[in-house]
């Protein structure tokens, strides 16, 4: 009878929580619509160019189901992992491509089976730690200055790879240089004017020069039409998960755990303090759960990126439902009119998408400068001694020298990073040198304790001689 009880309580906390969720999504909504929107479009700069890298075939064109992934389903499943998540986070936490898994199968000329193997070796191993709480154990391990480092490196990757889409874009360069000029003036002003939607307007005027040009440049629009979307399921062969599973999904493991899972629960509570950061173990299931049921119809397999979600905070994005909008534009596209979709991904600006990607980074890597102030989440901790009704925390006392060493942690493991261009190798440099300070500070202290030993000892003596009468 217990048991029951139980359980119908834990579901009523939960509907009250996503209720309260829900009030807030509608509420923020209503505040900021227009901010909103254009958060929902920040991350634009990382999904499209991978999406369009994905789907280009041998002949230079996009198509939908003859790349490594399917267009239609990728944008179907992650539409609807925008909105689930949406709902159930209350924050505005991306849908975006695996990194790892989608380098090595553009380099690697990945089929669909060997794309769907990879994402779902992933998505198994992370519903395993998840379900076994092991994830959770993990998380709480890491320490901050790591964690910091991640998002720092990841930030300035971010900036790093866009510069590339700036450099090398298609357009003349006078048309690029105008452009260019427009986007940063605007965005200074928007710096000033954080209710103007930059993203969505920027946006918004690229579609409308798009379809001038398509349209008056010869383009055969009158090929393309609205297609109902036709899902594939597809069963990888062995030898396909093989390729797929050890030669990408194993190096996207630890980037998942890092970067999707650890990083987005420190920074969403970094970004929105007065929501609940989602837990690693509700992060983890998400990740699983989008990829053990798209990957099997071609979808490109994808995680919660701390990248993405710095971005859609950047543009204007403060709740869920800027997610859920995005997701609702996917949803509509995948199920009706992807055609039109890759003609548009296929000519839209790579110095727009740069500069998105590089303004991302930036608010990434802003990030960083809480790890000595006292923002930083382990700098407090619990005080008994005030009354139950306050928070019951304290600021613990920090030296110099433990700030310079959370500093050293921190940038060994974003040079480590952005050498190695891995998060796990990042990783385990800052974790080695803060190893190295860890056991530095256990000799300190066994020699303390050893000396201070040694003199009770000393004393000890001392006063059994007198007590004896001994000089």
């Amino acid at each position: 009878m217990m048991p029951r009880m139980q359980i119908t309580e834990a579901f009523g906390n939960e509907l009250e929580r996503l209720k309260s969720i829900h009030k807030r999504n509608i509420r923020i909504l209503r505040q900021q619509p227009w901010q909103e929107i254009s958060g929902a479009f920040g991350d634009l700069g990382t999904l499209l160019p991978i999406i369009i890298a994905l789907s280009r075939t041998s002949t230079g064109r996009l198509y939908d189901n003859q790349g490594c992934i399917s267009v239609s389903s990728t944008l179907v499943f992650s539409g609807l992992a925008n909105i689930l998540t949406g709902a159930f986070f209350g924050i505005p936490l991306p849908v975006q491509p695996m990194k790892a898994i989608a380098a090595v199968a553009i380099a690697q000329n990945f089929n669909h089976g060997q794309m769907a193997s990879a994402g779902l070796l992933v998505a198994g191993v992370i519903g395993f730690l998840s379900i076994t709480g092991l994830l959770q154990w993990f998380t709480r391990r890491v320490p901050i200055p790591i964690v910091k480092g991640i998002q720092l490196g990841t930030g300035l990757s971010l900036m790093i790879s866009g510069g590339p889409l700036v450099l090398f874009d298609n357009w003349a360069a006078y048309a690029k240089a105008i452009m260019l000029l427009f986007t940063l003036v605007f965005l200074l002003y928007c710096q000033t004017h954080p209710r103007i939607p930059y993203v969505l307007i920027i946006l918004v005027l690229h579609l409308i020069v798009l379809m001038l040009l398509l349209s008056f440049g010869g383009a055969s629009w009158g090929v393309l039409h609205f297609t109902f979307w036709k899902p594939h399921a597809m069963l990888p062969s062995p030898e396909d998960f093989r390729i797929g599973a050890l030669n990408a999904g194993l190096g996207q493991i630890p980037l998942t755990l890092l970067n999707s899972i650890v990083a987005v629960t420190s920074l969403s509570a970094d970004l929105i303090p007065d929501m609940r950061a989602p837990s690693s173990t509700s992060i983890g299931l998400s990740v699983a759960a989008i990829n053990l049921v798209g990957c099997w119809f071609g979808a490109m397999p994808v995680c919660h990126g701390s990248g993405g979600l710095a971005a859609q905070y950047r543009f204007g994005a403060r709740s869920g439902s800027s997610v859920i909008f995005l997701g609702l534009i996917k949803l509509v596209i995948g199920l009706f009119a992807v055609e039109y979709a890759l003609e548009l991904f296929d000519t839209f600006p790579k110095l727009q998408l740069g500069i998105l990607l590089f303004i991302a980074g930036l608010e990434l890597a802003k990030v960083g400068e809480s790890l000595n102030t006292d923002g930083a989440r382990d700098f407090w901790e619990y005080d008994s001694s005030q009354p139950d009704d306050c928070e019951g925390k304290r600021l613990r006392d920090v030296s110099t020298e433990e700030k310079k060493r959370r500093w050293s942690v921190m940038v060994v493991t974003v040079g480590a990073l952005l050498a190695a261009k891995n998060d796990g190798i990042g990783f385990l440099a800052g974790l080695l040198i803060h190893g190295a300070y860890v056991f530095d500070d256990w000799q300190q202290s066994r020699r303390t304790e050893r000396e201070g030993r040694i003199r009770l000892e000393n004393n000890i003596s001392v006063d059994h001689a007198e007590a004896q009468g001994e000089p």
